[in-house]
């Protein structure tokens, strides 16, 4: 089935979400995984451009994705964390066809339609880009006590 998965992270509590429910379908077909996670602030869109140092967003995001890949790795996964800089949909449907994927996996926030038009929607642009099918889970909303 799945033998190559993108796994879009934003460095954020949803990430918890597509990460818990990825977990079992890699059990099942053994896929190896890539972690990405696109740094778009302006240090990250013009650091080659200008040669800029790593900005402290760039070495926290670094640090996150080496943190959930080792995570990941201890549970038996095959995992590798590719940090990319732009924009972050064209550079998820980049890596996922330049790594040869089969599958994008990703949280959504679930605003719904004047959210998205306010915070556009990554996951609605990957979608659109690309031909590899697109896992879409919608993060757990916060429980109210």
């Amino acid at each position: 089935m799945y033998q190559h998965i993108l796994i879009a992270l934003e460095n954020s509590p949803t990430d918890a979400t597509i990460l818990e429910y990825i977990r079992p379908l890699v059990k099942l077909t053994g896929a190896k995984l890539i972690l990405t996670h696109v740094a778009d602030g302006f240090v990250a869109r013009h650091q080659e451009q200008f040669n800029l140092q790593d900005s402290e967003e760039i070495i926290k995001d670094k640090e996150y994705l080496e943190e959930k890949r080792l995570e990941l790795i201890a549970d038996g996964f095959d995992v590798s964390a590719v940090l990319t800089r732009g924009k972050p949909a064209e550079q998820i449907v980049w890596l996922a066809h330049e790594s040869g994927c089969d599958l994008i996996a990703m949280s959504t926030h679930g605003h719904k339609f004047i959210g998205d038009l306010v915070f556009g929607s990554v996951a609605s642009t990957v979608r659109h880009l690309t031909d590899i099918p697109v896992l879409l889970v919608p993060a757990k909303k916060k429980q109210k006590r």
